[in-house]
């Protein structure tokens, strides 16, 4: 019954625009990308089920985590059975987790929403962040960086519309004198049936190329010789005992966590630092938009330093997410309270770094190991996601919760959890440094390589 959603039923046909597949993309990461506006309503969630920080910082930590792990575990399954059946998937697991979160919160039990927004939605978010990313990077393998980033920066936008979607639903739900957390349950409720329209829109349009498909005009011969950049193929099998593999699992654990540190705090870090700085007071609604500004920085940053990318190769652009970054960090921590313009310049620099590092990793991993199954490799390689899903908040959260309440602390108050990131930002740096061209026994055959793409081009 569900033949249609197979991959042989998705193949383009001659003459099919490839255009048309990265809305089909952007369908399913924008509303995956509603992960990251989870600082709007922690507080509630907190004030609802009597608990602190970390406990409730813990559901995003752990939809992260499930990110990686079910990426890393399906990420050869995607690659077989093709986008449409992934995003289809993804779409079941999304949706549900957010309809068993609401249950937990009606129903004041704390381990229905672990289970619903952070094991199953997350689930969700790591076979919807992987279903496209190998079947664009087919689509355009003129411009990988591109590709990657029209697709990925749809995940940083999610929160561009859910953070003030967010904080309207919440205003509206709370009239009347709701409890805390009810609104934030009909806000899941809401979203579960939005995304299920949006998300099969995009699982009902995506294509795959053909198995000889090349754009008009595309010979990759006479592309300009770059040592970094491989012609061969590494399974993703053979990928994990390569050193290569591990230094970038390091670089994204390390831009991850950075980038984290100011997404995981970003509502109440805002009206700290403001107040801090001589604004008496920063309402949640002003908060929630300057969310939103810092969203718009994370998905431009995936659009438009990936696409640099294509420019100025993959290791340069790293040198400069990690090292201006960390720059960037100890600045934002030092100056960043002394006027509202630079906290904000400064902070929308390290995001579009964060999502810069997101959307550029898939045409890193295609440089070093071909398109073989970079898929699968991607999928691995986001366990550094997931550890950096841990990491990030446990590091932000620990300092903080000895501190006090965010929202009503000074700005000094975050200086040992941004400096800890300056630290972990410098560790990504070294470990790019030493990135270099795979060595030759890893390499795949070329007959099995081609034995292989033709069988899944026909869904075998």
């Amino acid at each position: 019954m569900l033949s249609f959603l197979d991959r042989e039923h998705t193949i383009a046909p001659p003459g099919f625009n490839r255009w048309l597949i990265p809305p089909a993309a952007l369908a399913v990461h924008l509303c995956i990308g509603q992960v990251y506006a989870t600082s709007v309503y922690k507080t509630q969630l907190v004030d609802h089920f009597g608990s602190d920080l970390t406990k409730i910082g813990f559901i995003f930590s752990l939809a992260i985590v499930m990110l990686g792990l079910s990426a890393a575990v399906m990420g050869k399954w995607v690659d077989t059975n093709g986008p449409r059946k992934a995003m289809f998937t993804s779409c079941l697991f999304w949706v549900t987790g957010f309809l068993v979160a609401a249950l937990g919160i009606f129903s004041n039990q704390l381990w229905l929403v672990y289970l619903g927004y952070g094991f199953i939605g997350g689930i969700g978010l790591g076979i919807g962040y992987i279903s496209p990313v190998s079947t664009l990077i087919k689509w355009f393998p003129d411009r990988p960086g591109l590709a990657t980033g029209l697709a990925i920066m749809g995940f940083g936008g999610g929160a561009l519309i859910a953070s003030p979607m967010s904080t309207a639903l919440l205003n509206l739900y709370a009239e009347g004198g709701a409890a805390p957390g009810i609104p934030v349950a009909k806000m899941f409720l809401t979203f579960a049936a939005l995304y299920l329209v949006y998300m099969m829109f995009g699982a009902f349009t995506v294509r795959v190329p053909a198995a000889d498909w090349k754009p008009e005009g595309f010979d990759p011969t006479r592309r300009k010789v770059d040592a970094m950049v491989t012609s061969n193929h590494v399974s993703a099998d053979n990928a994990i005992k390569t050193p290569q593999f591990w230094l970038l699992w390091v670089v994204l654990f390390c831009n991850v966590t950075a980038g984290i540190g100011i997404l995981e705090q970003a509502s109440p870090m805002i009206q700290d630092f403001f107040r801090t700085g001589g604004v008496s007071s920063v309402s949640a609604t002003v908060a929630g938009g300057f969310v939103g500004l810092l969203s718009i920085a994370n998905m431009a940053g995936r659009f438009v330093w990936s696409s640099t990318s294509d420019l100025i190769g993959r290791k340069p652009i790293y040198m400069i997410y990690l090292g201006v970054g960390l720059v960037l960090y100890a600045l934002l921590a030092l100056f960043g309270h002394s006027a509202t313009a630079l906290f904000v310049l400064f902070a929308f620099v390290i995001l579009s770094f964060y999502g810069g590092g997101f959307a550029t990793i898939p045409a890193y991993l295609r440089d070093l190991f071909g398109t073989f199954q970079v898929g699968a490799i991607h999928g691995r390689l986001l366990t550094a996601w997931s550890a950096a899903g841990v990491a990030g908040p446990l590091i932000v959260n620990g300092f903080l919760d000895s501190q006090g309440k965010p929202g009503t602390l000074e700005a000094s108050a975050y200086y040992p959890a941004l400096f800890t990131m300056v630290g972990v930002l410098a560790v990504g740096f070294v470990a790019n440094l030493l990135v270099r061209p795979v060595a030759a026994r890893f390499h795949e055959p070329a007959q099995s390589v081609g034995a292989d793409q033709r069988s899944a081009s026909k869904g075998h």
